[in-house]
């Protein structure tokens, strides 16, 4: 199961990426909006098409614009000769509707351009998040991996379907009103060039600000999320512990970290927005006195005056854009880097596909006698190098077989647990299914081989049938009647409005622990593992519920594989062999007699609560445990 980084992230991960920056030192790459726009064009990959034909219709839609004022130059001319204008009149007008309607195509065409980037984007995003390596998720908080699917995309949709396209049309309109404004009056135009310089030079200023500041906000806004979804997970502690005005205050105070960013980005947007608008609302008054005063001494007409101070209002929407564009370019590219790290972190190499299509019940291996379902040889691991939690650990499951794990807390119980299902890597030593080791097996084939019933029970938010169905959505009826029987499900069934379409809520919260429990073992169950690991099986469970466990596990081991985390007596005392951790190391081994008359530590363990007996035992090993 090697640790490496897939080579792809799912679904549309691969028009995602392309584009997209592969070197940690990306981003300390060129701040400028040069780069950035490059960088951001990227994103459009497999849309070019579309971005294309919808840039073509906006430049033909400002190309009807750009004609207009000439129009309405000759008609001002023609009236001042007496002439008939209403032909004109009614071609403005057809100029004007023609260029409204191109005009909302070319933006249709953007809009869903960019929503299609953002699709591919969240979809890439999702594709890697699932696929991480579990160290990743230790690494991350995962309401700020979520912020970055939802919030950083949303803010990148804007800046592909508006900010790209508008520096290219607003670049290429403002040029051509120039160059008509150059045409009818150059002296005009170099007043009017004069002033736009002024605000173009103080908002390259502001840029690296605005994207420094835009980078801070969406942090914020993930910071946000992280510690609200942290609040809402432990919700019934908060409450116990009546900390909602605390967490309230945390939250609070991220809220007012991203407000503080924001506040800065929106400073540095508004001097930004006068400062070109100043420039033109200027500009326009130098045009009209200068101007006017150039008709009044017969230097010009009045109709090319008006053409101009046309011109001129219609170079302030292509500049507005433009400096607009520029500002959501910078701002985008803060979103675009949480984005392009999600899509750089690590994700697990599941191994090679396997050939045919998984069965709908996993069957029981065939395989030689002195070949166990599971072994490990001498397993050394530590979530932090420096502190190993696995310092030796050696075992092995035979098929159809009860094994147990005890040992005190932290002996590594959880940990072997996490190393078997592939959530981790081992440092050094071998662990192997069927006799062939995981690393040469891959991920995705060691899991087809186990179910796991973790302590911390996942149920999700749905019915109770999809979370019993979740690895086997297809399961006929009858094995789920099979799976409920044996989880002792039916009263809860029988129990609930709607029994299994019922809907219970968020992680369970309308189920008990037990319940709980129960749900995830039948869902276990309900895949037919060839090694199944329960951890803890009974801490949720009464004396009854724990009684009728004890015998469905004698009929699990008939069927798989079992290694179970045990703390109860009643547990351990049925396993058909019993491995001892301490500190790391497998210590001894043995059936419930043999450890208690050879092992001092397992004595001490059934001596005192860390084996707590379940139920009143009559046997002899029972009433040792109790004495």
């Amino acid at each position: 199961m090697s640790g490496g980084v897939a080579a792809d992230t799912g679904p549309a991960a691969g028009s995602t990426v392309a584009g997209l920056r592969s070197d940690d030192e990306a981003a300390d790459e060129d701040r400028s909006t040069r780069a950035a726009v490059a960088t951001l064009y990227g994103l459009t990959a497999g849309h070019r098409t579309a971005a294309a034909v919808a840039t073509a219709l906006t430049l033909a839609g400002s190309a009807l614009g750009l004609v207009q004022p000439l129009v309405a130059r000759h008609a001002v001319d023609a009236s001042g000769r007496g002439q008939v204008i209403w032909p004109l009149l009614a071609l403005l007008g057809a100029l004007f509707l023609a260029e409204a309607a191109i005009g909302s195509a070319g933006r249709f065409l953007l809009e869903r351009m960019g929503e299609g980037v953002v699709r591919q984007l969240r979809l890439g995003l999702v594709g890697r998040l699932l696929r991480l390596e579990m160290r990743e998720y230790d690494r991350h908080r995962n309401g700020d991996l979520i912020s970055r699917v939802t919030a950083d995309t949303t803010l990148l949709r804007e800046v592909v379907s508006q900010a790209l396209v508008d520096l290219v049309t607003g670049s290429l309109v403002a040029a051509g009103a120039v160059i008509l404004m150059a045409w009818l009056d150059p002296l005009l135009l170099l007043l009017v060039a004069l002033t736009v310089a002024v605000a173009a030079a103080l908002v390259t200023s502001l840029l690296q600000g605005l994207r420094k500041a835009s980078e801070h906000m969406q942090e914020s806004v993930g910071a946000v999320a992280a510690d609200l979804e942290r609040a809402l997970g432990a919700l019934p502690m908060v409450r116990v512990h009546r900390a909602e005005d605390r967490e309230a205050a945390r939250i609070g105070g991220r809220v007012q970290e991203a407000y503080d960013a924001g506040v800065r980005t929106a400073k540095l947007a508004s001097v930004m927005s006068p400062a070109v608008e100043l420039a033109v609302q200027g500009s326009f008054l130098i045009v009209l006195v200068v101007g006017g005063l150039r008709v009044s001494g017969h230097a010009g007409s009045l109709g090319d005056l008006v053409a101009f101070l046309l011109y001129a209002s219609y170079l302030v929407l292509p500049l507005s854009c433009v400096f607009h564009a520029v500002g959501l370019v910078q701002r985008g590219m803060g979103a675009y880097l949480r984005v392009d790290q999600a899509l750089r972190l690590p994700v697990e190499h599941t191994g090679p596909p396997v050939a045919q299509a998984r069965p709908r019940h996993r069957p029981v291996p065939s395989v030689p006698a002195d070949r166990p379902a599971l072994a490990l040889h001498d397993v050394r691991f530590g979530y932090d190098p420096d502190r190993p939690v696995l310092s030796g650990v050696t075992f092995a499951v035979p098929h159809r077989r009860h094994v147990a794990l005890v040992g005190p807390s932290g002996a590594g119980k959880s940990t072997v647990f996490a190393l078997v299902a592939g959530f981790y890597e081992p440092d050094a030593g071998t662990v192997l299914f069927d006799g062939r080791p995981a690393a040469e097996l891959g991920r995705d084939a060691c899991r087809r081989r186990i179910a796991v019933v973790d302590q911390n029970t996942h149920v999700v938010h749905g019915t109770l049938r999809e979370n019993i169905t979740y690895a086997v959505p297809d399961a006929p009826a009858a094995e789920v009647r099979r799976v409920l029987a044996l989880a002792r499900l039916e009263e809860l069934v029988d129990r609930l409005p709607g029994g299994l379409d019922a809907v219970i809520g968020e992680r369970g919260s309308t189920l008990s622990g037990g319940e709980r429990q129960r749900v995830a073992l039948a869902r276990a169950l309900l895949a037919r593992p060839a090694l199944l690991l329960l951890d803890e099986p009974t801490s949720h469970l009464d004396a009854i519920n724990e009684a009728a466990l004890t015998g469905v596990m004698k009929e699990i081991a008939q069927e798989c594989a079992l290694l179970v985390i045990a703390h109860r007596l009643s547990t351990v005392q049925h396993a058909d062999r019993i491995v001892v951790l301490h500190e790391g190391r497998s210590v001894a081994a043995g059936d419930h007699e043999e450890l208690l008359a050879h092992n001092p530590l397992y004595r001490d363990l059934a001596t005192s609560q860390m084996l707590r007996p379940g139920a009143p035992s009559t046997d002899r090993a029972g009433r040792r445990a109790n004495d």
